[in-house]
């Protein structure tokens, strides 16, 4: 996965005004990308991940060059902020791996209907045992309905179990991005660090709720227009905040960010909606003909059902190695900043 953009990369630079620069560069990248489809992707939400990332390993740059004193607050500040980190992250890693249950179960159904154009008995036997439970079905088409149904549930006990992370592992973090800040000396504490860590803190913020709300629950705890602060016209925004554009940048696109999430509940994710459509569109099919005594020619659905599934559990699965690599990145970075106190 690379780094949100090859431009943005040559761009950085070691200094506190080049840290600026490469964060609203950032941000103006994902705000085309959003902008684009209107939508939450799963390659929305890598590029989102890979922003992280970067802004972080480009802060660990920025400090090695700024010759902060050892021993003093600016490490105790940096270590809380990558605590966070780690906390939050490995709280979407279990918001998409409780979506595993649901697509495998899906991808089970797709399997079924692909190797037999309609349900018959013999399946019947295939799947349960007790064969007496459905010698009297008049529909072939039942026992994908009750296969379907357990999907359904999967997909709501999924989504209960990750409103249930939300608000007991993410709201105590109250986790804000704050639009309404001004400029203040105390930004320029330790040679500007603690102006690039909370313009990184900021940030983080902003993007950990995107992925927190792509990927695992959106509810009025993480949505984009509780969780900021109003007052400020983004207009006026960055000139006077370190002297850089990037508050203007990181408004706009939580505002963006806004406007789509138009009062949605649940995951946001596009591949996770395409895909409960596609079987619920299965399902309507099922339930037209029950009792008609038709069989179901389900090839064209089941390879939508097929297609959409899959291309969520491998959106899934890449998240997660690129979640892990992340946490790899945050431990390696402590370790350095801890040497860096350590031998001055």
């Amino acid at each position: 996965m690379h780094r949100y953009s090859t431009t943005t990369a040559a761009a950085a630079t070691t200094s506190v005004n080049g840290f600026y620069t490469l964060l609203k560069q950032g941000l103006d990248d994902l705000f085309r990308s959003f902008h684009a489809h209107n939508f939450m992707s799963i390659h929305f939400l890598q590029h989102v991940l890979s922003s992280l990332q970067s802004f972080h390993s480009q802060l660990i740059l920025v400090v090695q060059k700024l010759h902060l004193p050892v021993g003093e607050k600016w490490l105790d500040e940096y270590m809380d902020e990558s605590a966070r980190l780690w906390e939050v992250c490995h709280v979407i890693k279990s918001g998409i791996t409780n979506m595993e249950n649901y697509y495998s179960t899906a991808i089970t159904i797709a399997t079924t209907l692909e190797n037999h154009h309609f349900l018959n008995h013999q399946i019947s036997r295939q799947f349960y045992p007790d064969i007496t439970k459905f010698v009297m079905m008049s529909c072939h088409g039942k026992l994908v309905l009750r296969m379907i149904n357990g999907c359904q549930r999967e997909r709501v006990g999924l989504e209960e179990e990750n409103r249930g992370l939300i608000r007991t592992r993410i709201q105590p973090l109250m986790i804000n991005f704050d639009k309404n800040v001004l400029m203040e000396s105390k930004f320029n504490g330790f040679n500007g660090f603690r102006g690039v860590l909370f313009a990184l803190r900021n940030m983080n913020s902003l993007l950990l709720l995107i992925l927190l709300n792509g990927l695992v629950y959106c509810s009025p705890v993480t949505s984009f227009s509780s969780s900021s602060c109003h007052g400020n016209n983004t207009s006026e925004l960055g000139e006077t905040v370190f002297g850089s554009g990037f508050m203007v940048s990181a408004s706009r696109l939580q505002e963006k960010l806004m406007e789509n999430e138009d009062g949605q509940n649940g995951v946001l994710l596009y591949e996770f909606w395409n895909a409960r459509s596609a079987i619920e569109e299965l399902k309507t099919e099922l339930e037209r003909i029950r009792g008609t005594g038709m069989e179901l020619d389900t090839s064209e659905r089941v390879e939508k059902l097929k297609s959409c599934f899959i291309g969520l559990q491998c959106g899934v699965e890449n998240m997660i190695v690129q979640l892990d690599d992340f946490f790899d990145e945050i431990v390696e970075a402590r370790k350095q900043l801890l040497d860096l106190c350590t031998h001055g």
